[in-house]
């Protein structure tokens, strides 16, 4: 059995951020995500407004650097509950529980640090350590600067296309 979901829309409003009573971080946003075809003849597409959730560090980050507006992809699986409100009716719920959340555009106001580069990703689970950043970052792709924790002391990039093969041990291969 499969339950995984990708997708890449705009947020409707900020995130919401609120704390169970045990502490546990949990933001809300809703993702507008444009249909691949147009309607009727005024050639306008609709959309589908999808309701994600996000939890611990993950959605702590969310409620940080997320904004109205901003182009993001959700990864993460669907999740139907219900609950019986006021007058007593069965209310169905359906939304996207994000383990993944993948920032597309750098922030529009300007003045954001280097965590808000395009780009950037942050994940999240089911384990107590919380997310871990990852991504193709311009910080961490390194360029032709010397990387400290690399065991070669070699400033080359061992992957520009120069040419020539690319001198890599049998000890570096992970098969």
């Amino acid at each position: 059995m499969l339950n995984r979901v990708i997708l890449i829309g705009r947020l409707t409003r900020d995130p919401e951020l609120r704390y169970t009573p045990a502490g546990v971080a949990v933001t809300q946003f809703t993702l507008a995500v444009d249909r691949p075809f147009t309607s009727g003849g005024q050639g306008e597409r609709e959309a589908d407004f999808i309701p994600v959730v996000t939890w611990r560090q993950l959605a702590e980050t969310c409620a940080n650097y997320l904004r109205k507006g901003r182009l993001t992809a959700v990864e993460g699986r669907i999740q139907v509950r219900n609950y019986e409100n006021n007058e007593g009716k069965r209310v169905y719920v359906t939304e996207i529980i994000a383990d993944n959340v993948r920032f597309l555009e750098s922030n529009r106001e300007g003045g954001g640090g280097s965590r808000e580069e395009g780009g950037s990703s942050y994940s999240g689970g089911t384990s107590s350590g919380g997310g871990s950043f990852g991504g193709s970052n311009a910080s961490q792709s390194g360029g032709n600067r010397p990387s400290g924790n690399n065991s070669r002391n070699d400033s080359r990039d061992p992957f520009q296309d120069d040419g020539r093969p690319i001198d890599i041990s049998e000890d570096d291969l992970p098969f």
